[in-house]
């Protein structure tokens, strides 16, 4: 099972851009779909972007699109998320996440139980 460790994350002002970076170890990590989901304090986990095993196929919620970019490298074990101008209401822990089932990555409502989770960063944007 493949496990992640995330990075990035921060404070920006509004308009601004961050990148947050997932690192993957263990085996058979091109077999997992990822994503990224977060969430904001009082909110419940919402999903943000995700992407297909191979990388070619992506899926973004409405409010990030043309925004973000999700992008992975098979070869570095490695999942980012490109945020441009960035405004108040994204601000909250942004988690990436594994799974082997594609359904369930872009599941809404979030899908706890998917195969692996990141251990969450802040992103705080300030207006």
């Amino acid at each position: 099972q493949v496990q992640l460790v995330q990075s990035g994350g921060g404070l920006v002002e509004t308009g601004h851009s961050l990148r947050l970076t997932c690192v993957g170890s263990g085996q058979f990590f091109s077999d997992y779909a990822l994503g990224w989901y977060r969430q904001a304090p009082g909110k419940e986990r919402e999903f943000v972007a995700a992407v297909s095993w191979g990388g070619d196929y992506t899926h973004y919620t409405d409010s990030v699109q043309g925004r973000f970019t999700i992008f992975r490298n098979n070869a570095n074990k490695t999942l980012d998320l490109q945020m441009n101008n960035l405004q108040p209401e994204d601000s909250a822990v942004y988690y990436c996440a594994g799974d082997l089932n594609w359904g369930r990555i872009i599941a809404d409502p979030v899908y706890q139980n998917l195969d692996a989770w990141g251990q969450g960063t802040l992103v705080t944007v300030s207006s």
